[in-house]
C-alpha cells in the first residue's frame, strides 16, 4: 500500500485523530483519503466501545451474543424492510465476494452486468455496493443507492469497514430468499471473526456517532461547500473537465484537453505528490487515474475543505507556498 500511493517517499503515521493524520516528525496531515475511517480516526466513544468489550468476550462465533442481535436489528431499520437478513465478514471484498456468491446461487448464472433495469430484466438481482458511500456519506440519504429514490430496494446490499471504523468489519445484507436459495446448496457458510462480540460492539458504537453528530448533516453541508468551491476552480483552470459527487464523496476530473477529455493521468499523479508536501493526502481513481478523489473522514469540517480548494488552486497555478504552521501539530 504504501508503495501504491506514495512510492517516491512513503509517509510514516504514527498517530491520528478525526480527519488528520501525524507523522514520526510531529506533522499534521489532513486525510482526504480516509473513508475507512468513517467517524474519525480514534473516535473515543469507538475506542472506549472496543476495550470494553474486548474485556469481557472477543470472538465467539458459534453461540448468541446481544451485541450481534442489536447491530443486525439496528442496520435493518436504516435499510428497506424486505432486506432482512445478514451475514457479518471482516472487508468488503468478502462482502462483494460472497454477495456474488449469493447472487450466483440464487439466479443460477454467472455473468455480472451493471445495470438495474437490464440486471433484473434478464432475471437478475441487484447488489448495491455500499463500500465506499454508505452510512451517510452522501449527505441527505443513509445509503447511496436511496439516491436512486426512496421506494428502489435493491436485492443485497454490501457494505465495508468504515461500518467499523476501520476495525475489520463488514456486511452483506440480503432478503429472506436470495438467503434460502444459499442455504438450500448445502453448503454451510462460516466466518471465524464475522460478526464477533467486539466487531459488532464498534459497529454499534459508530451508528451511534453517526446519529449523535448528525454526520449525514455534516457531509451534506460540508459537501455543498467543497463542491461550489471545486466548481469555482473548474471555471478557472481549464485542466479540471468536471467536477462531480455529493456529500462527502466527490471527484475532480482532470483532462488534457476539455473537448476530447483525455485523461490527464501525470497531471494529476503530480497534483497527489505536491498535495502530500503540503500536509493533505489524496489519491487518484478512474481508469484513467486522472480523477482527484476526496473521500475523508465524515468530520471534515469548512476549513479543511477550504484549505484543500487553496492548495488545488495553488498547485494547477504553480504557485504553491507552503504554510508549516497551519498543518503542524
Amino acid at each position: 500500500s504504501c508503495k501504491l500511493f506514495f512510492p517516491d517517499n512513503p509517509v510514516k503515521i504514527i498517530r491520528a485523530k478525526g480527519q488528520y493524520l501525524y507523522d514520526e516528525e510531529g506533522r499534521r496531515y489532513l486525510d482526504c483519503i480516509g473513508n475507512v475511517h468513517h467517524v474519525g480516526h480514534c473516535h473515543p466513544l469507538v475506542v472506549q466501545a472496543a476495550s470494553s468489550q474486548m474485556e469481557v468476550l472477543n470472538t465467539n462465533t458459534r453461540f448468541l451474543h446481544d451485541h450481534l442481535l442489536e447491530y443486525a436489528q439496528r442496520l435493518s431499520h436504516t435499510l428497506p424492510e424486505k432486506l432482512n437478513v445478514f451475514y457479518f465478514v471482516n472487508s468488503g471484498s468478502e462482502a462483494n465476494d460472497l454477495a456474488l456468491r449469493l447472487a450466483r446461487q440464487y439466479t443460477q448464472h454467472e455473468d455480472v452486468i451493471v445495470l438495474d433495469q437490464y440486471v433484473r430484466r434478464a432475471g437478475g438481482v441487484f447488489v448495491a455496493d455500499e463500500v465506499q458511500v454508505g452510512l451517510g456519506r452522501v449527505g441527505k440519504h443513509f445509503w447511496a443507492f436511496q439516491l436512486q429514490g426512496e421506494d428502489f430496494t435493491p436485492d443485497i446490499v454490501t457494505m465495508g469497514k468504515p461500518i467499523g471504523n476501520g476495525h475489520p468489519l463488514s456486511c452483506v445484507a440480503t432478503t429472506q430468499e436470495i438467503a434460502e436459495a444459499f442455504t438450500a446448496t448445502g453448503v454451510e457458510y462460516f466466518n471465524t471473526f464475522g460478526g464477533n462480540p467486539v466487531s459488532c460492539a464498534i459497529g454499534l458504537a459508530v451508528l451511534d456517532v453517526i446519529e449523535k453528530e448528525d454526520l449525514g448533516g455534516n457531509a451534506t453541508k460540508v459537501g455543498s461547500y467543497l463542491l461550489g468551491l471545486l466548481n469555482e476552480l473548474k471555471n478557472k483552470h481549464p485542466i479540471i473537465g468536471d467536477v462531480r459527487g455529493v456529500g462527502l464523496f466527490i471527484g475532480v476530473d482532470l483532462v488534457k484537453d476539455p473537448e476530447e477529455r483525455t485523461p490527464a493521468t501525470e497531471e494529476a499523479d503530480y497534483v497527489v505528490k505536491r498535495l502530500k508536501e503540503e500536509y493533505i493526502c489524496m489519491s487518484t481513481d478512474g481508469p484513467g487515474s486522472n480523477v482527484l478523489k476526496l473521500k475523508p473522514p465524515m468530520c471534515f469540517n469548512m476549513e479543511d475543505a477550504k484549505f484543500v480548494a487553496e492548495k488545488i488552486d495553488l498547485i494547477l497555478t504553480g504557485k504553491v507556498v507552503t504554510l508549516h504552521h497551519c498543518y503542524h501539530s
